[in-house]
Order: C-alpha cells, then structure tokens, then sequence
C-alpha cells in the first residue's frame, strides 16, 4: 500500500493539476501566476483582486468551463465503474448500455416538442428506461453475460438514435441546428448556471456510489457470493443504476453525448490500483475529471475552432474498446 499511495495522490489530485493547466492555455494566454492569483483572491479577498481583462476569462469564460467538464468527467467515469462492477463486465460504460442515447432522446424532446420540460428531468428519465431495457432484455438469455449485454446495449442504442434522427427530422430548422451540435457534446456554452445545474444533479448521483462503494466489492464477485455476504443484490443494484443514470443523464443534458470515457478512465485506473472499489471508485471518478478536462482542453486548442470534445473522445476511445476486445476482459473482478 505504502508504495502505491504516491500514485493514488498523484491521481487524486490530477483534476486540479489539469484544471490549473486547462485555465492559462488558450488563444489568450494567461500565466499561471495570474491564474493562482486571480482565483486566490476571488476566493480570499484579503490577497487582493486585480481588476484586469484577465479576470473576466479566468473566472467567466475558462473556470466554469473547467469545473463542468470536471464534473461530467466524474459522471461519466463513476457510472462506468459503477456498471462494470455490478455487471462484472469490464467492457460494460453508460454509452454502451445505452444511457447516453437514451438521454439524448429525452433531451431532444425536450428541446423539440416540450420546451416547458426541464431538460434532466426528461434526460433522466429515458436514460433510466434505456439501461433498465437494456438489462432486462440481456436477462431472457439467462444469466446477464458479456456478449448478451454488450450486444443488447448496441441495439437499444441503435433505437434511442433512430428515435433521436425521427425527432430532428420533424422539428424546426433552428431548432435542428441546436441539437445537432449539441449531440456531438461540447462544453462551449459553459458558463456558472450550467456548473449549478450539473452540480447539483451528478453530486445526488455520484454520492450513493462513493458511499456504498464497497458493496461493490461483493456484487463484482457474483450474485451467489455477495447474497452469502448479506448483501441484497437487486435493491442494491437498482440502486447502482438509478444512481448512475441519474449522473450520466445530468451529464449529457448540460454537454451532450460524449462517449468512451466511462469505459477507459476506469478500465485503466483498475490497471493501476487493482480491483478494490473502495479506492477503484473516487480514483476513477478524479482520473475521469482529469481525462475529460484534458481533452477539453486539446478540443478548443487543437485547431482555430472550438471541436466538440465528443470527437476527441471517440477518436481515443474506439482503439481503446478493441484492445479490450482483443485481451478478452481477463480481469479479477473479485478482491
């Protein structure tokens, strides 16, 4: 343990480090001096708040920018390991079972045809009838395997997409811009509401998962072993999956669809640290934060354009799903 916990900080506080980064790169550049200094005294008044154009970036247009890819990193990587887990699937993310899509539709609407409906609510509920589909499909082939459920999950996600294409298909051409640019998920339009809104909403999901992490220990060792643990496994797992969806769902309503980083960020951090949830989870959810804040950063520095960051996720992920493919999920899934 001694010697790995220089790798768990370095983990821990890799957000910060990539937030610090993410603020003083861009077409303005700001030293990281200012950086420290501008937030130290938005924070602490007494070491003084310089009324300088940097403040305005720094605060209204980079900060916020940063925290919200910060948190829908921790969204999107805690619900991947959260489902890997219950599911004892190593290739198993919200974007695959069909979360993602899901919410995507109920946004969609939202923005189409019910505009007096807040957008997470309609995001969460069709993401939660997404996974729920996804799973009881899978289970009509008996016990819920990799292949059932992988495949399962292409197909209701393949569904929720064909819904999703119906519904840009018959709605206002202005409208049709928005949600286009929107599914290929960004975090241009950041700004302080939006970091509240998927503040509020990931923490109400992620929190259950930090807190009960170590149950996942005995879900990922099967059923049959973590009933002898005393562990209730379908109210404990509809737990898991209301609590991840509710995460992904509050995370693809505030930056679109962005996928693959439940499925690395943890499959890589299990390789650093090992199975045990109990550190597996909140080291997951930090290297989330940190991957989504550093491809955020590479999408709106990369070219004069600002690229949805979804791209930049698929374009590391693909690769990344068939070397998993390719090793055949041989993980040690128990303790």
């Amino acid at each position: 343990m001694k010697t790995k916990s220089p790798i768990y900080l370095l983990i821990l506080i890799s957000p910060f480090l990539a937030g610090w980064i993410a603020i003083f790169i861009g077409a303005y550049n700001v030293s990281p001096f200012m950086v420290l200094k501008v937030i130290a005294g938005e924070i602490a008044p007494f070491f003084g708040n310089p009324d300088i154009p940097e403040r305005a970036i720094i605060l209204d247009i980079r900060l916020p920018r940063v925290i919200l890819a910060g948190l829908v990193g921790i969204a999107l990587s805690g619900s991947g390991v959260t489902l890997q887990g219950i599911f004892r699937n190593p290739l198993v993310d919200p974007f695959i079972l069909g979360i993602s899509a899901g919410a995507a539709l109920g946004c969609a609407l939202s923005v189409g045809f019910f505009p007096e409906a807040p957008i997470q609510i309609m995001a969460f509920i069709f993401g939660t009838i997404a996974v729920v589909l996804t799973y009881t499909v899978a289970r009509t082939q008996g016990e819920v395997s990799r292949l059932p459920l992988i495949l399962t999950g292409v197909i209701i996600s393949a569904f929720f997409t064909a819904m999703v294409s119906i519904v840009k298909f018959l709605v206002d051409p202005h409208k049709l811009q928005s949600i286009v640019f929107w599914l290929m998920g960004s975090f241009s339009l950041a700004d302080w509401n939006l970091v509240k809104i998927a503040g509020a909403g990931i923490i109400a999901g992620v929190l259950p998962i930090f807190l009960m992490r170590w149950r996942l220990n005995a879900m990922s060792m099967g059923e049959d072993e973590a009933k002898a643990l005393g562990v209730n496994v379908k109210r404990e797992r509809i737990i898991f999956i209301g609590a991840s969806s509710l995460a992904v769902s509050i995370a693809v309503s505030v930056s679109g669809i962005i996928g693959w980083v439940g499925l690395m960020v943890p499959h890589l951090v299990r390789m650093i640290v090992g199975p045990d949830h109990k550190s597996l989870v909140p080291l997951s959810m930090a290297g989330g934060a940190a991957f989504m804040i550093f491809a955020d950063t590479l999408a709106r520095n990369l070219t004069a354009l600002d690229i949805p960051v979804g791209i930049i996720t698929a374009i590391t992920g693909a690769p990344f799903f068939i070397y998993l493919m390719k090793k055949g999920g041989k993980e040690s899934w128990g303790r």
